[in-house]
Parts: C-alpha cells; structure tokens; sequence
C-alpha cells in the first residue's frame, strides 16, 4: 500500500501544479500616456517630406464618468443646419419633420437632438486655427485674440473644450485640449505676427486640427454628441500646403468635423484693389468647398471690430440638429462609401456636416 499511496501523492502534486500554471497571472498597472508614444510612421514621413512639423499629441481628456452611450458604433450622426428663407436658423422643428435616405432608401431616424435655449446645452470641441502670417497686422493679431477670448466665454456653459493652434510656415500647438480659460487666456497671448512669412499653411492645419480632435476630444459629454468644429481666421489664400483641400474635405467628412472659417481681408493691395475693397473676393479656401461641404460656415470681415462677428460664428456653430441612423447590416462592412440625404419641409434650407459615410469593410 506504500507505494501506491505515493503514487497518488505524487499524482496530486502534479495535478495542482498543472491547473496553477494555467491561472492567469495578476494584471499589471500600465504606466503608459498619449505624450510618451512615439510618432507614427505617417508623421515621420511627413517631417521627411517636407510636411509642417505637428507639435506632440494633445493630452486626452478623462472620460466623463456620466458619458453613457446606448447605442452601438454602427449609429451614424449627422448634424443638420436649417435656415428659413431669410436665411436666419430654425429650432422650432422636431424629429417627425424630417426625413433621413441612405442611397435614396428612407430610414428610420433612431436618434434626434436639437439646440435649445433651456435645457441642457450640447458640449463642443473646438480648435481654433489662427493664421499668423505676414498678411495679418499686429494690429489685427491683437483684436483676433481678444475676441477668441470673448468666443470661447460665450460657449463655455457647454461642457466645451478648446484647443490652440497656429499656422504660417508652419503648424504649432499653443494649447491642447481644455476646460480652463485661464489656460486658453495664456494661449491667445502667444499669438504672434510672424514676420516675413512666405507660406501659409492653411489646408494642413485644418488637416492637422481635424486629426487632433479625432485622436483627442470627447465625442460624448454627459449622454450628448459633441458637436466637433475647427474655426480658422485666416485671410483665405493658402500658400504652400502639402494636403489637398479635397483630402482635408474627406478626412473632416468621415470624423463628422465641420469647419467654419472666419475671413478677414487681405492687407495685399494686389489681391484687395481699393476699388473692390466693398466687396469679398472669393478665396482659395472659398473656391475649394471647404466650408460649404463640411456643413460650416464662413463669415467675412469688413471692419476692425471682430466682436459681432465672432458671435454671429457661434449662432451659426449651434445652431444644429443631429440626426442618427443605423444603416443595414450589409451596409456596415462593405467598405462603400454610402449616401447620406436630409430633408426637411419645404420652404427651408438643409446644410448637413457630411454628404455620407464610408465604413472600414
């Protein structure tokens, strides 16, 4: 009986030392952060051509414990700006007015928000994209920054957050991604002049700002989209970019970006004669439908005074509805690109932030 009553002992020790070896081991704490990684390959790549160089990765903000999203990733949003034939926004209509087609297909519409003056606000992610090239006088510079400070105060009881950038020869960071207007009141102080400019990279850094909110911001605050822009001031004749606007348009498109621009006029005497000086010529940017086909807005400047302006920017900047649908599930993986219409009764003017969507396959 001693040997088999060893045989057995050793028989459990073996067994037992099987099954703890097959445990999983303790997690480990990940002590990594958005600013340790290293750039990706795409960044390296533009830095070797030539590209703008982007200033390191925003921090990403801490989820909103309160950010509940009770639909899956197939949902897809589409903000709607609706004017009347004035011209002035709409708010009034609700979700059974409008219509919603995919591919000329009618869908049912699965989610619908409106701005509202009582009631809970829809949070922002802005980045505010500043030209700070020879086109721009100190002068102008020095209004531009107070007036962004007026702008951002303005949205502020949103749950908002704001990010910072230049552009000229190249694109910076001044400010990553933040709740604190004390810290975006230092960032509109650094705006400078930059003196002899020969390029104004204005395509790559609404590329670039486009890229930050993808990676960075919030899409949801407290159970609401955010709405997600860039507003460029910029005199509107980029120069020198190494991203084409139809790039920029499609990348804006697929994160559900809208840009808004605000156009002051260009202190060159042979692109603003006097003569046509009552008039806005139409810009580069114009020209391109980068505004238009975000579903922004562009605003021109004909005085010193930013203010008014400024705010008629953040009337536009809210003044949507979103719409949500979800497509079928052979739509979701086909890697399509797949159409998206909005109508709304008639007499009134649609503008939507995306013609469409096109998933991954």
């Amino acid at each position: 009986m001693r040997p088999l009553g060893r045989f057995v002992a050793l028989l459990v020790a073996l067994v037992s030392t099987v099954l703890l070896g097959s445990l999983p081991a303790a997690p480990q704490t990940q002590k990594s952060s958005d600013n340790q990684k290293s750039p990706s390959a795409r960044d390296a790549q533009q830095q070797r051509q030539g590209r703008p160089r982007r200033d390191a990765p925003a921090e990403v903000l801490p989820e909103d414990p309160s950010e509940v999203i009770t639909v899956d990733t197939n949902l897809v949003l589409v903000d709607v700006d609706v004017r009347d034939a004035g011209g002035r926004p709409v708010r009034h209509l609700r979700q059974q007015d409008f219509k919603l087609f995919e591919d000329g297909v009618e869908r049912p519409i699965a989610f619908f928000n409106v701005e509202r003056r009582e009631g809970a606000r829809r949070p922002v992610a802005i980045v505010f994209a500043v030209d700070i090239s020879g086109s721009l006088t100190p002068r102008e510079m020095l209004s531009v920054g107070q007036s962004l400070r007026g702008f951002a105060q303005r949205l502020y009881d949103r749950d908002s957050v704001f990010a910072v950038t230049t552009f000229g020869m190249r694109v910076n960071v001044l400010q990553n991604f933040t709740n604190s207007l004390d810290k975006l009141e230092r960032a509109f102080t650094k705006l400078a002049r930059e003196e002899n400019g020969l390029s104004t990279h204005a395509y790559d850094a609404v590329d670039d700002a486009v890229r930050l909110l993808a990676r960075s911001a919030p899409r949801t605050r407290a159970g609401q989209p955010v709405k997600r822009a860039v507003v460029v001031v910029t005199d509107g004749f980029p120069v020198g970019d190494t991203v084409a606007p139809e790039t920029v348009i499609e990348r804006a498109n697929a994160e559900g970006v809208s840009i808004y621009t605000l156009t002051l006029p260009s202190s060159s005497p042979l692109l603003a004669p006097a003569e046509k000086q009552r008039e806005p010529l139409p810009t580069l940017m114009d020209v391109s439908g980068l505004v238009e086909r975000t579903g922004g807005a562009n605003v021109y400047v004909d005085q010193k005074d930013f203010e008014p302006f400024f705010k008629l920017l953040a009337d536009e900047l809210i003044s949507t509805y979103v719409l949500a649908f979800y497509p079928p599930e052979a739509n979701r993986r086909d890697g399509r690109f797949h159409q998206i219409r909005v109508a709304a009764p008639q007499g009134f003017t649609i503008r939507q932030n995306r013609p469409g969507y096109k998933n991954s396959g």
